[in-house]
């Protein structure tokens, strides 16, 4: 019998697993008790997007952490600690890489944020596009305590999201937070109850799942392209999208969908 890429690829997974149900798959962080991540973390999570852009039985992506008790609870620091500048810098392109990846990939991402999100796990959730919590979750960049700063964009895409002054009181007090003070500061979308995560998660992901995938390809986009640029250039990206959105047999259901005022049967 002949092996599929994903099983394939399953196969050679060794910290991160995943499934795919109902158009959805949930990537899970798998080093459990609290899921630190290391440089075979991001070089699996890179491999994953390149196969879940590919995958058309895929719509829309939840990444978790196996267990209850943390997200990712930062960087493996027995594994960065005796590496020399230029190793660290180079090592960082991998989670940058991954990063990169998550954010261009042409379908929706979720956090389902359990427990500790430190560091680069607060990072990862950063990159994805929609951010849920659990009522247990504790953020935070401790990286100032350790005499480093964020190196996989918490610098940069916190601040973009939370503005400069609430992003700098948690970057350089290095001090946990709340999911509820996340919220406040626009960080996540929805704090739940603990046992309630992965279902909501799940529910909104499976709604994603079924909007037309080239108008929510275009979406993301148009929103994460304009986000950093002025103006015109961001509207000029956006007509660019509507344009391809637009041409798309599912501009045509969703129309005539709307016209006879029933559901939308999108391909």
């Amino acid at each position: 019998m002949t092996m599929t890429k994903s099983e394939g690829l399953m196969k050679e997974l060794k910290v991160l697993k995943y499934e795919i149900d109902l158009g959805v798959a949930t990537i899970y962080l798998n080093r459990p008790p609290h899921n630190p991540l290391n440089w075979q973390s991001f070089k699996e999570l890179s491999m994953l997007m390149d196969q879940l852009d590919r995958d058309n039985g895929v719509r829309a992506v939840i990444i978790t952490g196996s267990g209850d008790r943390s997200f990712a609870a930062g960087a493996d620091i027995k594994e960065m600690m005796d590496l020399s500048e230029m190793e660290i810098l180079q090592n960082n392109e991998i989670s940058r890489e991954a990063f990169g990846k998550m954010e261009r990939l042409s379908k929706p991402i979720i956090a389902a944020v359990n427990g500790l999100a430190l560091g680069g796990g607060a990072e990862l959730a950063l990159a994805c596009d929609l951010i849920i919590c659990s009522d247990r979750t504790k953020f935070g960049f401790p990286e100032i305590n350790l005499g480093i700063i964020p190196g996989g964009g918490g610098t940069q895409r916190f601040q973009r999201l939370v503005g400069q002054k609430a992003a700098k009181e948690i970057l350089y007090l290095g001090e946990m937070f709340s999911g509820d003070r996340a919220y406040e500061l626009g960080f996540v979308n929805k704090v739940v109850p603990a046992n309630q995560l992965l279902a909501e998660t799940k529910e909104w992901a499976v709604r994603l799942a079924e909007k037309p995938s080239m108008a929510m390809k275009m979406m993301k986009k148009a929103v994460n392209a304009g986000a950093n640029t002025d103006l015109d250039t961001a509207l000029d990206i956006e007509l660019a999208c509507f344009g391809n959105a637009f041409a798309s047999p599912d501009r045509n259901e969703g129309m005539q969908a709307f016209t006879e005022k029933r559901k939308a049967n999108f391909n």
